[in-house]
């Protein structure tokens, strides 16, 4: 395969709109964690293990979205390196670290495919304790 500086600058785009969605994904994670803290201390103690429920849900998902966001990082550093071994015409290791970049990039992909499932299920119990008070 035949690259030019121009290839891995094609990712610098994705990654950046990526690490942005990543970003928001974060604060609005860190905004249910503050409302979280503010209910769990403001109710009754049979409704706590939903809480905790989400505890554990919300610590998972705030790990896969740091990685995410590590990998999305890490591949946009990699395309950086890549386009300075272009750059120094080091072309077989500028193959191998835009290949890196790639597979750092289509990880934190599947990362963020992992983390909408579970974020998915905090919906889901959330939406348990909203029946159960109707049952109430």
């Amino acid at each position: 395969m035949d690259i030019n500086i121009n290839t891995p600058a094609l990712l610098f785009p994705a990654i950046s709109l990526i690490m942005l969605a990543y970003t928001n994904r974060f604060l609005a994670l860190a905004n249910v964690v503050r409302n979280l803290h503010d209910r769990y201390h403001n109710m009754d103690d049979s409704k706590k293990p939903l809480i905790h429920a989400q505890i554990k849900n919300l610590r998972s998902r705030m790990r896969i979205i740091r990685n995410m966001q590590i990998l999305g990082v890490t591949s946009f550093i990699v395309a950086l390196v890549c386009m300075y071994a272009i750059y120094t015409e080091s072309m077989s290791t500028a193959r191998y670290l835009f290949a890196g970049s790639l597979i750092l990039f289509a990880t934190s992909l599947v990362l963020s495919l992992s983390e909408l499932f579970i974020s998915t299920h905090s919906i889901e119990i959330e939406l348990s304790d909203l029946e159960l008070d109707k049952e109430d």
